[in-house]
């Protein structure tokens, strides 16, 4: 199955009164096709996702991962200002080195350095001119 393609769906042959029902036929017949692509596209694979009764899409269609298109930061921006994350946030580890080296850095940002802290681990906070230690504390305990 495709997705249905608008330059399967020509018109040539449905413009004036005077154009032949017999040359439009195949015409028709490729656009009902095209339609038919589009309505069974719903729900797989190179489809589109369907909404839930809620009109959102369901998580079974969501993607595990998702990659910007280009070399642009990818956004969440909701209309809250607010995003919820449950569970736990994962940081792949940075270096000094790495972190130094970035070119893209922006107060606020914040990253799990490998050995910002005397060589030792912590989360660091880029405050427009310096990453900032925050120093990883006593084990967690119940």
């Amino acid at each position: 199955m495709t997705w249905g393609n608008s330059t399967n769906v020509v018109t040539t042959n449905l413009l004036n009164s005077t154009d032949s029902p017999a040359a439009a036929r195949p015409d028709l017949k490729a656009a009902l096709d095209e339609l038919t692509n589009v309505i069974d596209g719903r729900g797989v694979a190179n489809g589109v996702a369907p909404l839930n009764a809620s009109t959102k899409v369901a998580a079974t269609y969501l993607p595990d991962e998702i990659n910007s298109s280009s070399a642009t930061d990818l956004t969440l921006d909701p209309a809250t200002g607010k995003v919820n994350i449950e569970e736990i946030i994962q940081l792949s580890p940075q270096t000094v080195s790495q972190l130094n080296a970035r070119t893209d850095k922006e107060a606020g940002d914040v990253a799990y350095c490998s050995d910002g802290n005397s060589s030792s681990p912590c989360i660091a906070i880029y405050n427009g001119t310096d990453w900032k230690i925050v120093a990883l504390g006593g084990t967690i305990t119940t």
